[in-house]
């Protein structure tokens, strides 16, 4: 572990119902990276965000954050997090953009506090950041699906993170906006320094646009750089001998 450490997974092991799901986990992640999780559906990826996040408790093993463990880790808002699937409750609630960016702040300001100016310049620029700052006013339900991802990043910004946890971010995006929604991830971790974990199912994305990758089925069956990992050599071990390998201008 480096002074510029700033998560921390050691000999992580959890299971469900008797089930191995995740088995002697171990790597670390340096402020400024920008890491995409691959692996089969089943391979433990949001289980590990979760223990990361403190949502779950590992078997054995343990998780820092900033060389504390995460469950004594008294700064949680430092962690902006997107999980996998918008509820039908948070797409269909008659909420602003503006509102459901606002939400975002308060783990930072805490519950029941009034909003001070620099509460509202944090939304502000959250949401100027994303590019929805436009459609503050139109309900959430009204908006697309990249507008509607734009928007709980937005919501995540807005507590100032540090990390930011995305899981199948794409996820309810068209083809033709996720260019430019990668290209705003990029943004986010190359000028305004946020550390970017991110799951994905497209391995030609994250070839292309993340800085380290982590390949995970249980077990971690690779951790590096992208050119190195995504071979068809790494992709059988990972997702079987019958998984047809192309990646486009790789």
């Amino acid at each position: 572990m480096t002074e510029k450490t700033i998560i921390d997974v050691q000999g992580v092991n959890f299971s469900y119902e008797g089930n191995k799901v995740l088995e002697e986990i171990t790597f670390s992640i340096e402020k400024g990276e920008y890491l995409g999780i691959i692996g089969p559906n089943g391979g433990g990826k949001t289980t590990l965000f979760r223990i990361i996040l403190g949502l779950l408790e590992p078997d054995s093993g343990r998780v820092l954050i900033h060389g504390k463990p995460v469950r004594e880790f008294s700064e949680k808002f430092l962690i902006g997090y997107v999980p996998q699937r918008t509820t039908p409750s948070e797409i269909y609630f008659p909420a602003t953009v503006e509102e459901v960016v606002k939400s975002g702040r308060t783990p930072r300001k805490g519950l029941f506090r009034r909003f001070s100016r620099e509460d509202v310049q944090a939304v502000e620029r959250a949401m100027e950041t994303s590019g929805i700052a436009a459609q503050r006013g139109r309900l959430i339900g009204s908006l697309s699906g990249g507008e509607r991802q734009r928007v709980f990043i937005a919501r995540a910004l807005a507590g100032e993170p540090e990390i930011l946890i995305l899981d199948e971010p794409e996820a309810g995006i068209d083809l033709t906006a996720q260019e430019k929604f990668y290209t705003f991830i990029e943004h986010l971790n190359n000028d305004l320094g946020i550390t970017v974990l991110l799951i994905s199912h497209d391995i030609d994305v994250v070839a292309h646009q993340v800085k380290t990758i982590l390949c995970l089925n249980r077990r971690l069956v690779c951790h590096g750089p992208p050119k190195k990992f995504i071979t068809e050599e790494y992709m059988q071990k990972l997702y079987g001998k019958q998984v047809r390998f192309i990646i486009h201008g790789h």
